[in-house]
């Protein structure tokens, strides 16, 4: 009876496995082999980037059970030009792997172009600690930790698309792993003198700034012209003319 049973629990794992199996491969062929059709196919008038939207509409649109289980699309660069530069961390490898899986979905969902995820240097620390004073001072424990990372770089992509990619993994987050941005943002042409002109508001008239001294006088000056002009009086210069 034993026996009997454990061959049927044998068959029913073997069938449900065979039959994920077979789910998969038709995700991977209705994604790779499926004839994209005659408004999404690229035509010679069309630009690179044109014919890269037809294709993000066409497999936005379509229906792919256990999509999030397939690589994610890596879009091509345009320009070349770094935006951001996402650093994972996490004791545990796996937890690794499933965020910048996650992370790099993302990024195609935004059509951003990103790199594949890259191992970054482990960091091992150590730590010898004394099980107990006295008599058991001599025993000792160490103690080991491994911290593993992977780096993910994007490029060409707007600020606002950026910026929406990181609010995104913000909101979720994986426990267990740190997450850290670095981001490059381009300054339009003519920043220097827009900043030059901030600096220089309070300045003299051959633009040296003033010292407190100068400042302080022309406060004075000020001052004592409007007492003047309350109380009457006239100052030397309207005297002489």
């Amino acid at each position: 009876m034993l026996k009997a049973t454990t061959s049927a629990i044998l068959r029913a794992e073997r069938c449900y496995v065979s039959s994920s199996k077979v789910v998969l491969t038709q995700c991977k062929r209705t994604l790779t082999t499926e004839v994209p059709s005659r408004a999404s196919r690229p035509t010679a008038l069309e630009t690179p980037s044109q014919q890269i939207r037809g294709f993000e509409r066409e497999q936005a649109s379509k229906i792919l059970h256990g999509r999030a289980v397939l690589p994610p699309v890596f879009h091509p660069q345009t320009n070349g030009v770094p935006v951001a530069l996402l650093q994972l961390r996490s004791y545990h490898p796996e937890l690794l792997g499933l965020f910048s899986h996650f992370a790099t979905h993302a990024a195609a969902a935004l059509a951003l172009p990103v790199s594949r995820p890259a191992p970054l240097p482990t960091k091992r620390s150590l730590w010898t600690v004394p099980k107990g004073p006295f008599v058991h001072k001599k025993s000792q424990e160490n103690f080991e930790r491994k911290v593993y990372g992977r780096v993910i770089k994007a490029w060409d992509g707007d600020e606002s698309v950026v910026q929406r990619w990181i609010n995104y993994l913000g909101m979720y987050p994986c426990p267990g792993v740190g997450m850290r941005f670095v981001r490059w943002v381009r300054a339009p042409v003519g920043v220097g003198r827009a900043v030059s002109e901030e600096m220089l508001v309070g300045s003299g008239k051959d633009g040296i700034s003033k010292t407190d001294r100068a400042q302080m006088e022309d406060v004075a000056r000020r001052i004592i012209k409007e007492e003047m002009e309350a109380a009457g009086l006239k100052s030397k210069k309207e005297i002489r003319q």
